[in-house]
């Protein structure tokens, strides 16, 4: 069976070479054998199940021998020389199993302790979670106090449906009043805004003491609120009191900016049960809000929490969202205003716009998959990059092994993102829904995986989401308009993501790239996507949103889906990523508030509808992908009658009437389209706030060398007489050469300009007399034989040396008239 062991052979080079540097290593204690071949060692491994496994998985264990292997090895004269060598080469293979000598731990078992002639993946290169370890702490900018807190809340889902605000007309609009009149009980001593930017960061923030920033109380009958948001994802800069129970809170920009403020998120303590209390929010920035159509703030109590198990839940009176009376000059800032009564006294209750999702809750439901030794087979974890601040973002990679590579490679590949925006924790909730199902042991989701590559990033702008920004990285900057950029070490998020899709591509189609997002403005959820010009596949890109509002008829709203590409929106994720080749490219945007549509009119989402919706998500693959194109097909067909009837209605709008059929398919769907300006849009700021100021050196310097540059002359009659006054001027200046030269002529004697031209001219006729004859060039158009007629080094020549170049070697030029002027421009 092995002829190489029938024979005697001197030992192998390479084999003692090896004994040795593995025994210097460690891996050996002193025990001679030789090592395997190739082929020995895996048919060692395959077919002698004689080494056992006697400890736990990854120990190091000795193992035990068969007891007729061992009787064999102990007489070797009942067996004939051809197997005893044979056997012998076995036994010498075996110190490699051996417990004594084995201190590998890269080599795989299998569940009958039996090893397999493979290797453990390699360790990843950034270290992860471990089961005995903490977390990573979350890394924040230096500027940023951070309390010693960690805040955990449970999720809940409420019995009843929470339906929207409705107002009575009667709410009260609050006068704004500030610190003039109020008192401030908390804000924070230094917040980073525009004009500073991002260089450092740490785990726990700001160095030194933290300082208590809420006021102290004077006694038990101090009613004051204390207020708190100096933790991770918190939100708010400043709180007055202006009266026993109302208060005027400031949000916090996103940092190292002057804008963004939507996002908020704050604790506030020494609470009383049957007060009812006034928050107003003073500086918000969009005129347009949720707010106005019924949306309420959320409230989470710890004592419910610890007591009832009821988690965060919708609350508040007398809603009403306007605009701010008092006008800085710059920009107009709007309110929120509201009313609560807490349900204890002496609480601890959070104020939230959405229901938060952190980081850290991120992390440890990252830590839950690797430690789940089933999930852990068909979802690998790894490090994208590093944000600024050194967080890390993980990249998920979910697919079930493949049988063959040709298998391997026929698979198609889904990108999915979120929190690019960090206050839209929403995008988290989706995100978490569909990993929940694309992880589970459904059919439906072992199908996903047997006929998918799911390209996971759950959280693009980590930093933002710790430091509770609304819109905003590090850098100062909205990161879903820089998908194009080139600054990597600006924006690693994004430049990583848009090159791992890259690369991607190069290897397999990729189906899908949607971005999770959350919209202020607008409820339900929806889609924005890119509109396709091939008409070959006109209309396609719509199939998919349309599938998946049949699946949530509920929740998402497929009229309130847009594809029209707008030139502001080319540095976002759809559009960058459409650009690339993938068709279905979109953005999903889902409400803040909830829905109004079917069973679920008039009522909040909770992180349970969201959640099912990353269901929906992997439900409409699944038909989207169906072999059987019949609901393909049956959605193109509605496509087309429904983008019949919304032509139809556009041209009745604007009073025109005119026949579409068989032309109606060649309008541009652009044209028929709304802008997508009802979104949460920012136009890009441009550089990340930390290269504005090199910029701007730049700007400056180039303004002074512009203006030290001669101005150019653009005209054909500026550079003619431009041309002629050089040539009076080099003129004027010979002749008074000429003069100057002259005897006998008076010193008093002025120069009459009559005689100026006869001058010239007789100063020209000598120049022209006296030059050597080999500098007159013939004007024949033959090239010069003679390579070696060369101008004197000592001649010059009156015409301007930048105007008219040298002639180049070995071409013929004109003759020179000096008494001539031609003036020929190109």
């Amino acid at each position: 069976m092995f002829p190489a062991l029938e024979t005697e052979s001197l030992p192998d080079p390479y084999e003692d070479f090896m004994y040795h540097h593995l025994q210097y290593y460690g891996y050996f204690k002193g025990h001679r054998g030789s090592l395997p071949t190739s082929a020995t060692h895996q048919h060692v491994w395959k077919n002698n199940p004689r080494y056992l496994l006697s400890g736990s998985f990854g120990e190091r264990q000795g193992m035990v021998p068969d007891p007729l292997q061992k009787e064999k090895l102990l007489c070797p004269t009942c067996i004939s020389s051809p197997v005893h060598r044979q056997i012998e080469a076995v036994s010498r293979d075996s110190l490699m199993l051996s417990s004594p000598l084995l201190k590998s731990r890269q080599l795989l078992h299998d569940e009958f302790g039996e090893v397999s002639p493979c290797l453990r993946e390699p360790r990843d290169l950034f270290t992860f979670f471990s089961s005995s370890g903490p977390l990573q702490a979350p890394r924040w900018p230096i500027e940023c106090e951070v309390i010693k807190e960690n805040l955990h809340h449970i999720e809940w889902v409420p019995p009843q449906p929470e339906y929207f605000y409705q107002p009575t007309g009667n709410e009260k609009l609050p006068e704004i009043v500030g610190e003039e009149k109020g008192t401030v009980v908390f804000q924070l001593d230094s917040v980073p805004t525009e004009g500073s930017y991002f260089t450092s960061s740490r785990v726990g923030g700001k160095r030194g003491i933290i300082k208590e920033l809420a006021v102290t109380l004077q006694g038990p009958e101090d009613k004051t609120l204390l207020f708190e948001s100096r933790f991770e994802s918190g939100n708010l800069q400043k709180a007055v009191r202006v009266d026993t129970y109302e208060y005027e809170l400031t949000l916090r920009t996103d940092l190292y900016t002057n804008k963004h403020t939507q996002w908020f998120y704050f604790r506030v303590q020494n609470t009383r049960k049957d007060a009812t209390y006034r928050f107003t929010i003073v500086n918000l920035l969009k005129p347009k809000s949720l707010y106005t159509i019924g949306m309420k703030p959320l409230m989470y109590s710890q004592l419910d929490a610890k007591t009832h198990n009821i988690g965060w839940r919708r609350e508040g009176n007398e809603i009403r969202y306007y605009k701010n009376n008092r006008d800085d000059g710059q920009q107009a800032f709007y309110c929120l205003t509201w009313t609560i009564q807490f349900p204890h006294d002496q609480d601890t209750c959070f104020f939230a716009h959405f229901y938060p999702y952190t980081y850290t809750d991120l992390q440890c439901y990252l830590l839950s998959v690797t430690n789940n030794p089933v999930q852990s087979q068909f979802c690998k974890l790894r490090t994208l990059c590093r944000s600024l601040a050194g967080n890390t973002v993980y990249l998920l990679t979910i697919t079930n092994p493949s049988r063959t590579p040709q298998e391997a490679a026929a698979k198609k590949a889904v990108v999915l993102s979120a929190r690019v925006h960090p206050g839209e924790s929403n995008g988290s909730w989706i995100m978490k829904g569909f990993l929940d199902f694309i992880l589970s042991n459904s059919p439906d989701a072992q199908l996903l995986r047997d006929i998918f590559v799911f390209k996971v990033v759950p959280m693009l702008n980590p930093d933002g989401v710790i430091v509770g920004n609304y819109r905003c990285s590090l850098a100062g900057r909205d990161l879903n308009r820089h998908y194009k950029t080139i600054l990597k070490e600006s924006f690693p998020c994004i430049w990583y993501t848009r090159n791992m899709i890259k690369r991607l591509l190069e290897e397999r189609e990729v189906l899908l790239y949607c971005d999770f997002h959350g919209h202020s403005r607008k409820n339900n959820i929806f889609l924005y996507g890119c509109n396709n010009n091939d008409r070959k596949y006109w209309l396609h890109e719509r199939v998919f949103p349309l599938m998946l509002s049949k699946n949530a008829p509920d929740k998402f709203s497929f009229h309130s889906c847009n594809f029209k590409v707008q030139k502001c929106k080319e540095g976002t994720g759809r559009v960058v990523m459409w650009r690339m080749g993938i068709l279905n490219s979109y953005t999903m945007e889902s409400t803040f508030g909830g829905s109004t549509l079917g069973n679920k009119r008039d009522t909040h989402f909770t992180t349970e509808d969201l959640k099912s919706l990353g269901y929906h998500v992997c439900d409409t693959l699944l038909d989207f992908c169906d072999p059987d194109r019949t609901k393909f097909m049956q959605c193109l067909t509605e496509l087309k009658e429904l983008l019949q009837q919304e032509i139809h209605k556009k041209f009745n709008e604007l009073g025109q009437d005119m026949d579409l059929e068989g032309s109606w398919s060649d309008i541009c769907l652009s044209d028929i389209e709304s802008s997508t300006s009802g979104s949460d849009s920012s136009l890009s700021d441009g550089l990340p706030v930390h290269l504005l100021n090199v910029a701007d050196e730049l700007n400056q310097k180039k303004k002074m060398y512009k203006k030290k540059k001669k101005k150019l002359l653009q005209t054909r009659k500026q550079r003619n007489e431009q041309y002629q006054k050089n040539n009076w001027m080099q003129e004027l200046k010979l002749t008074e050469d000429a003069l100057s030269q002259l005897h006998g002529r008076d010193k008093g004697t002025s120069l009459d300009p009559s005689k100026m031209p006869s001058l010239i001219l007789t100063k020209n006729k000598e120049r022209m007399q006296t030059e050597k004859p080999r500098s007159t060039v013939s004007c024949s158009p033959k090239r010069s034989t003679n390579s070696s007629q060369e101008p004197a080094p000592d001649m010059k020549s009156h015409w301007s040396r930048n105007r008219y170049p040298a002639t180049k070697r070995g071409r013929a030029a004109m003759t020179v008239y000096p008494s001539l002027h031609i003036y020929t421009y190109p």
